[in-house]
């Protein structure tokens, strides 16, 4: 694991440095030691490649959205609406990006062309997702985590277009997407709760149809 200052930490922010300016397709990993200020077999012992240099930045990033979503809970997280912890918890991590967004617009422009490349990612996107959903305290196992997973990763990846062309200070382009998206997940999972042509009864609880659909 990287740690403050790392050496694995000197590597990803000299990779994603560099792929701001010259983009990720023509980046080498000569180039990339050279900017850590580390030989090649440093590198190597690090990553040994530059896929694995992003999957570092990866579990970097996973960790520390739940170091801060842990940091900022209160007493009652488990009372909060499960659409709310989610909407905490993308935003966090969101907010984590922000510093590299140039990095990763130019890293996602060279490689979203590449159906091998996302193929091969994709366990690993996952994984954040699955994170991401026990961050907010929703279970990411079996079907229901299945349909959880699959709802927070199309819902993610529409947010993070929206993302990638806020230049916003507060973000509120991006917090309205998500916003949006998460209650139409709600909104239509309460739909197929309930059924078009049954009696309007009870609201399920707030944790219930968001639960089911992300």
């Amino acid at each position: 694991m990287a740690t403050e200052n790392s050496t694995e930490d000197r590597i990803i922010d000299a990779a994603l440095d560099l792929a701001a300016l010259k983009g990720w397709r023509g980046l080498g990993l000569r180039e990339i030691a050279g900017a850590a200020g580390i030989g090649l077999a440093e590198l190597y012992d690090a990553f040994p490649g530059k896929d694995a240099i992003l999957a570092g930045y990866a579990r970097r990033l996973d960790r520390a959205t739940l170091l801060d979503v842990e940091a900022g809970e209160g007493a009652d997280v488990e009372g909060e609406p499960a659409r709310d912890r989610l909407f905490d918890a993308v935003m966090r991590r969101l907010d984590l990006m922000e510093p590299h967004k140039p990095a990763i617009a130019a890293i996602l422009h060279d490689v979203t062309r590449d159906p091998l490349w996302a193929a091969c990612h994709a366990p690993g996107f996952l994984r954040s997702i699955d994170w991401l959903l026990e961050a907010a305290d929703l279970r990411a196992s079996r079907l229901r985590g299945m349909l959880r997973r699959t709802g927070l990763a199309a819902i993610y990846l529409d947010v993070l277009r929206v993302w990638l062309r806020d230049d916003s200070p507060d973000l509120a382009r991006t917090m309205a997407a998500l916003d949006r998206r998460l209650r139409q997940a709600d909104g239509a999972m309460r739909f197929m709760a309930r059924g078009p042509c049954r009696p309007t009864g009870p609201a399920p609880s707030e944790d219930g149809p968001v639960e089911a659909a992300t």
